[in-house]
Parts: structure tokens; C-alpha cells; sequence
């Protein structure tokens, strides 16, 4: 994975499939944990499948970003595949989903101002 600072408090993190997926969600997660300040763009672009035990990092992530400290969390890139995913599980009405990082970002610095 790659994660960039966007900017000194946005984090945009680019995805890839599992083992990747798993093994990247842990260093953002501790990222965001330690700074309650960040927002974090998740690029999914290069994500075509999705678990269940995805899900629920997902999930842990989007608590503490958006539930605990209170930031934004904008997915990106969503493939066909993984779209359908979380139109079947009802989560595309609990993740707050752009098309590109670009929207993303923009969505992120307009709930700043």
C-alpha cells in the first residue's frame, strides 16, 4: 500500500487485494487511532474482492475515524464487484462513497471549512 500525508491533516491510502488489504489497514488503523485529527481518503481502485474479515477492518477503521474522533472517511475508485458487495450488505448507506480521490479530497476540505 501506499499512504500519503495530502496534506497535514489528510491521509489518502491506496488499496490493493488481500493479503495487501489486511496486512495495510493495520498502520493506518494505529495511524488514525494515534491522531484524532486526520481524515483518511481510501482509494479502492486497485480492489477487486472483497472478505468478510475486510469488512469488519473497514468497519473498525470508520469508527474510530468517523465515530470516535469526529473526521471524515471518503472511499474512491470502487469497482463493479466490490460495489455490488456493499449495495448486498446495506453498507453503501454507511460509508460515505466519491468516485475519485480528487472528489474526495474536495469533499474532505469543503467539511473542514
Amino acid at each position: 500500500m501506499s499512504f500519503q500525508h495530502w496534506s497535514e491533516n489528510i491521509v489518502v491510502a491506496e488499496l490493493q487485494d488481500d493479503p495487501a488489504f489486511s496486512d495495510d489497514l493495520a498502520p493506518l488503523q494505529e495511524l488514525v487511532t494515534a491522531n484524532d485529527s486526520l481524515d483518511l481518503v481510501l482509494d479502492l481502485s486497485g480492489v477487486d474482492y472483497l472478505n468478510s474479515s475486510n469488512i469488519a477492518k473497514l468497519l473498525k477503521l470508520r469508527k474510530i475515524v468517523v465515530g470516535t474522533h469526529r473526521r471524515s472517511l471518503k472511499l474512491c475508485g470502487v469497482g463493479t464487484h466490490v460495489w455490488g458487495l456493499f449495495l448486498v450488505t446495506g453498507l453503501d448507506k454507511v460509508f460515505d462513497f466519491v468516485d475519485n480521490v480528487a472528489e474526495a479530497l474536495a469533499g474532505v476540505q469543503m467539511n473542514r471549512s
